[in-house]
């Protein structure tokens, strides 16, 4: 699989560092990215996957004539001006199952019992459901049909049908679904169930696709504790990398989240090296501030400038004019230039900031069109008990409860990007513009919708 080219940035080293903007930060992250090489995959290993080439269709769908329904077989003169006074008595010829590939032909006072998909047989011109009929029985109206290995004997005999069929009534015309030579499936196509099946359908047991991207999720901090395990003084639950590898599966990745590593630069390093082999997008979270621990901008820095083993890295650390998510860091990293994002450890930060930046590098790996790499947004108006401030120079994400039905979105919880909880009943995002430091209730903004 093709990787990027490891990136340049034109900052100097020791230079002030200046805010980046949202937007020049993702069109950086996007220009690092580069669609994953096509490969042959089975049906159901290429779910999720997008495919690369138009898939047209070799054989007809339906590719023969067949019946809707469980019943008879008929030609539609015998069944004509029919009723439950006066019924039509047919002389029942045998049995069509679907499959069945010798067909007995149908004429005149002729019917043949026939199952639900299989083929109409020579002669017939309708099909007349068994409730139409006595099913055989000599009774009244039936119900259903007597079990064929309960009494196969019941194929022969008469059957009276009560109500007229029309020509071609319940019959699945060949070709009535797809026609020989149609296009099934263009490229571009993201492959869910219903593709499969149709995949499955016309007969395709592999497909070309781009491959879902691997992506390798780290969280850093010795205060990190894995959930199950007690909490001692000082320590908190690992949240983020459960999250953002959840996450990663959700833009369509196949996700694999290492367990936290802790406040050490060698062993981080080490980590990442480790996870390379199995990583088309690596993801950390944590230690990219400017704290005494930050290890994650002190190991990578490191790398970056050849003081590690783990070669062809380019990872440029910077600050992004929003909040929250300023401190982030991207490049790539190790011989192959695997793309790297460092996101903030706050656990609203790391999440805002997936959203902006690693959900678009995923799919931009998958192959996805520009239009599809980010999250739908929406306009909506502001419902709130009074105005929310915001800070001068940032874009703010706030989190959100939107109403389609009224166009309407409500805040939830505060600003902090601690607040985890106000996350989980979030479904989007307020974006509050840079030039904006209040906002009225009733006003209109952008809203990114996560659900």
């Amino acid at each position: 699989m093709s990787k990027p080219e490891a990136p340049q940035h034109p900052q100097a080293a020791g230079a002030p560092q200046r805010l980046w903007s949202v937007d020049e930060h993702l069109a950086d992250v996007l220009a690092t990215v580069r669609p994953l090489e096509p490969i042959e995959l089975q049906l159901l290993d290429a779910q999720g996957c997008v495919l690369v080439e138009d898939v047209t269709v070799p054989v007809a769908l339906p590719p023969f004539d067949n019946s809707s329904m469980d019943g008879y077989a008929v030609r539609t003169a015998d069944v004509q001006g029919v009723s439950e006074e006066f019924p039509a008595v047919l002389t029942v010829i045998g049995d069509v199952a679907a499959g069945d590939g010798e067909l007995p032909t149908v004429g005149p006072g002729q019917a043949a019992r026939i199952m639900t998909g299989a083929p109409l047989p020579p002669g017939a011109e309708a099909v007349v459901p068994v409730e139409w009929t006595d099913g055989g029985t000599g009774g009244g109206a039936a119900t259903g049909m007597t079990p064929a290995s309960e009494s196969p004997e019941g194929a022969a005999g008469e059957v009276r049908v009560h109500r007229p069929a029309e020509a071609r009534a319940h019959v699945r015309a060949r070709g009535s679904d797809v026609q020989a030579g149609d296009l099934a499936l263009a490229a571009g196509t993201v492959l869910g169930p219903p593709q499969i099946a149709l995949l499955a359908a016309i007969g395709r047991g592999t497909v070309r696709v781009r491959p879902r991207p691997r992506v390798v999720v780290l969280s850093t901090g010795s205060e990190l504790v894995q959930p199950g395990e007690a909490l001692t003084a000082g320590t908190i639950y690992d949240s983020n990398s459960f999250a953002l590898a959840a996450a990663a599966r959700d833009a369509g990745a196949i996700a694999y989240r290492v367990g936290a590593v802790a406040d050490d630069a060698d062993t981080l390093r080490s980590t990442i090296e480790d996870q390379l082999i199995r990583a088309d997008l690596l993801v950390t979270t944590g230690g990219v501030s400017v704290g005494a621990y930050d290890v994650v901008k002190e190991a990578l820095t490191a790398v970056s400038t050849g003081d590690d083993e783990v070669d062809g890295a380019g990872i440029d650390f910077r600050k992004l004019a929003m909040q929250p998510g300023k401190p982030q860091g991207f490049g790539t990293i190790g011989p192959d230039h695997t793309p790297l994002l460092a996101l903030p450890g706050n656990p609203v930060s790391s999440y805002v900031s997936f959203e902006l930046f690693v959900r678009p590098a995923i799919r931009t790996l998958m192959g996805l069109p520009a239009s599809e790499v980010s999250r739908p947004s929406a306009r909506a108006v502001l419902e709130a008990d009074k105005a929310i401030g915001s800070p001068a120079g940032r874009r703010q994400f706030l989190r959100g409860k939107y109403d389609a039905e009224s166009g309407t979105v409500s805040p939830v919880g505060g600003s902090g990007s601690h607040l985890i909880a106000a996350l989980a009943h979030a479904d989007s995002l307020i974006v509050v513009p840079e030039d904006v430091t209040s906002v009225e209730p009733g006003s209109e903004l952008e809203v990114v919708l996560l659900g």
